[in-house]
């Protein structure tokens, strides 16, 4: 199996980032929490695409 460099950090991010968006939708006093977790995975993301785009063959 072959695994492209940058696709775990990008899979995880938007996990994350889509768990967060869950919790944020209640409005609760975890709201800085999910902000937190937003951060998080949006950071994954983008670091994950950096090496998508660097590693491409």
């Amino acid at each position: 199996m072959n695994i492209r460099e940058g696709i775990i950090p990008v899979v995880l991010g938007t996990a994350v980032t889509a768990a967060a968006y869950c919790l944020e939708s209640r409005r609760s006093r975890q709201e800085r929490f999910a902000d937190a977790l937003v951060g998080f995975g949006l950071a994954h993301i983008v670091l994950g695409a950096i090496d998508l785009i660097e590693h491409r063959r």
